[in-house]
């Protein structure tokens, strides 16, 4: 009997290792180097063909390690680069997660229009993906991060369903609601045409007002890849519209019961223009920062809002003199919401 048991230990310890071994093996160092590295996910073909997502991360050291893991889910327009917020959660014992969701960043593939979304749900398998793979890593605990249309994305994702590994959500300027002026009472309208003509294209302006707050090479602190994330933000389509349309809508009028701690970030103020002035360092230039607020408090009763003092749409990437507070406080509420 001891033999038996002993030979069944022994096997199962070396097809532990075998698997441990397989799934490093597909692990490969991604971009941004330091320990960061990315494995791809093939995910089932939709209308426009053959789609991928992209898996980055950053193991914390034992010397740290909780058994906890962050998984952040980037906006319109971006991908995963804010190495040093991915930095933060794993020096303080956080295995830090991100994806690349179909269509943007690392998952781009040839011929495809950059993007491109017909309903936030497609999402759900690249998010579906990531989190499985925390799972088998030995994960207990996630705290799931969104920011922008991601923020909407993740949302959604916890309003129809929610993995019990995941523990808590921090939303960093969620796209909730529509920010276009009067333009606005014609959402409606492209939504529905949509429907019937998904392509059609739908311009947002020129401005490069917004990157230029971000880009090093402007007004910023930061160096990206402008072929993923573009200058000025791109075309979409009408059929993207009435993604992002019905997903606004399926949070309202108290269909949102998320019912697990969320921390929901925004900036200050909200600034407007076409062109870049100091103003657009100092505060939201994609959203309404009322609207943030007065939706994201309705998502679910146990919402912690946090207004950012002189914070960027993404507030991460603000003035270091807010972000070092910033995160100051995320780590706080993490411990003292237990997560």
């Amino acid at each position: 009997m001891t033999l038996k048991r002993t030979s069944f230990t022994i096997l199962t310890l070396l097809l532990w290792v075998a698997a441990l071994a397989q799934d490093r093996s597909q692990w490969q160092p991604d971009i941004l180097g330091d320990g960061y590295e990315m494995r791809t996910v093939d995910q089932p073909d939709d209308y426009s063909g053959k789609v991928v997502s992209t898996i980055i991360r950053k193991l914390a050291p034992d010397s740290l390690h909780t058994m906890k893991g962050v998984l952040y889910v980037h906006g319109f327009n971006d991908y995963f680069f804010q190495s040093e917020m991915g930095d933060e959660f794993v020096e303080h014992g956080y295995d830090f997660y991100a994806v690349d969701l179909r269509k943007y960043g690392r998952s781009i593939l040839p011929g495809q229009r950059m993007f491109e979304v017909r309903n936030i749900d497609e999402y759900f398998a690249d998010i579906d993906s990531a989190i499985t793979v925390m799972e088998a890593s030995g994960l207990d605990e996630v705290v799931l991060m969104g920011h922008s249309t991601g923020g909407l994305t993740v949302s959604c994702y916890l309003n129809d369903h929610r993995p019990d590994i995941i523990k808590g959500l921090i939303l960093n300027s969620p796209f909730l609601d529509w920010n276009l002026g009067w333009t606005e009472k014609f959402v409606w309208a492209v939504s529905g045409m949509g429907r019937l003509f998904p392509n059609m294209k739908i311009s947002q302006g020129e401005s490069t007002a917004y990157s230029e707050s971000l880009l090093k090479k402007d007004h910023g602190e930061w160096t990206y890849n402008t072929s993923w994330k573009l200058e000025q933000s791109p075309d979409v389509t009408a059929g993207w519209v009435r993604a992002i349309n019905l997903a606004q809508k399926s949070l309202r009028d108290g269909k949102s019961r998320i019912d697990i701690p969320i921390l929901l970030m925004y900036s200050s103020n909200s600034v407007t223009g076409d062109k870049w002035d100091e103003r657009f360092n100092h505060g939201d230039a994609v959203l309404d920062v009322k609207d943030i607020k007065k939706y994201g408090s309705e998502l679910g009763p146990h919402v912690t809002c946090v207004k950012v003092t002189g914070g960027l749409h993404d507030l991460v990437l603000s003035r270091r003199e807010v972000r070092v507070p910033l995160y100051r406080y995320i780590f706080n509420w993490l411990k003292r919401e237990h997560l």
